[in-house]
């Protein structure tokens, strides 16, 4: 279970997501993105919508808010925003709060989906999301 490991806490994490949006509130004036530099507010709402009650799927999910579609060079932009900590992996704990990256109304993911989500992805076995896994895993 994801709560019996030692990670931060879930208002830690969105202190982290708040503090990280407050440092970085635009592309122009500190030279980092936010998530609807990228993808259309819309779209993300549309996508979030679908997935309130249901299952999460990543491949879906991703198709819906138009990553898909998107070049790899994008996707690896989209990948940097979620990359909370700058560690330049998603790690589990950052992969529970995935959604709140898109929208703060993202909910969190279970610790199944999140799982689920890490398994897809995760193609080396290193227990985290690489930016090259991420990619693969949009455009598959």
């Amino acid at each position: 279970m994801l709560s019996s490991l030692p990670y931060p806490s879930h208002s830690h994490f969105l202190t982290m997501l708040e503090s990280a949006e407050e440092s970085y509130p635009s592309v122009h004036s500190a030279g980092r993105m936010v998530m609807t530099d990228l993808l259309k507010p819309e779209e993300i709402k549309k996508a979030l919508d679908a997935f309130a009650a249901e299952t999460f799927d990543p491949k879906k999910f991703f198709e819906m808010v138009g990553m898909k579609a998107m070049s790899a060079e994008n996707v690896k932009k989209v990948f940097q925003v979620l990359d909370v900590d700058g560690s330049g992996f998603i790690e589990e704990e950052e992969l529970m709060f995935v959604l709140k990256g898109f929208s703060k109304d993202g909910r969190d993911l279970t610790d199944a989906e999140t799982k689920a989500f890490l398994k897809a992805a995760d193609k080396d076995g290193d227990g985290k999301i690489g930016i090259d896994e991420f990619e693969a895993l949009v455009h598959e």
